[in-house]
């Protein structure tokens, strides 16, 4: 589990395919801090590091076509930025919200408008999704815990305080960009839970949710 702070941008040092495997190399400080088999967000997907050790500059990660389909991590190359983020311990402080890193869908970096010190973004975010983004709620964008400022017919926006723009990749994506998106785990399971209890406009027969 993740919280949604990026503890650093890494930089990806090469991609090569193995196969249907693609292999990313990723420099950051904390691969030294992680072990074989450990898990890390990377732009909010869950992947595990296969090649590490004591004093290691890079993270080595597999993404496999499943990964390659549902997120776009396909589009990275040599010299991308990528968020970063180890498993919070159990113990540890939720300082930002619950994250899984299984990316639900992609969404698209619509306008961004600066401020002086702050900017305001907007992001598509697939029709299927929508039902679970609320105003005032949580989603993770790229890994980035996020408070939902608007919600639209099409999307939602976020207000980006200058920390966040400073430290994750989220200070320079542009319109049209790809994001990955995580959606609150808490309502999909409220929904799954109450499916068949519920009836009205925009349920079936079993309660279940078009």
């Amino acid at each position: 589990m993740f919280t949604g702070i990026v503890e650093e941008v890494g930089e990806v040092v090469d991609v090569r395919t193995d196969d249907d495997v693609v292999v990313l190399t990723v420099r950051a400080a904390l691969a030294a801090e992680v072990g074989h088999g450990e898990s890390v967000a990377v732009n909010g997907c869950c992947l595990t590091a296969v090649v590490t050790g004591p004093g290691a500059a890079t993270l080595t990660l597999e993404l496999v076509p499943e990964t390659l389909k549902r997120t776009s991590l396909g589009a990275v190359g040599a010299g991308s930025g990528v968020n970063l983020e180890r498993a919070v311990p159990a113990g540890g402080r939720l300082d930002g919200h619950i994250v899984q890193g299984h990316v639900d869908g992609i969404g698209t970096v619509v306008s961004r408008t600066p401020g002086e010190r702050s900017d305001e973004v907007r992001f598509s975010l697939p029709a299927e999704l929508a039902r679970y983004v609320v105003e005032k709620g949580s989603v993770a964008v790229d890994g980035v815990s996020l408070t939902v400022a608007t919600v639209y017919p099409d999307g939602f926006g976020v207000a980006l305080i200058p920390t966040t723009l400073a430290e994750t990749t989220l200070g320079s994506r542009a319109p049209g960009d790809p994001v990955n998106l995580e959606v609150d785990v808490i309502a999909k399971y409220v929904e799954r839970m109450t499916a068949g209890y519920l009836q009205g406009p925009g349920f079936g027969q079993e309660g279940v949710a078009r």
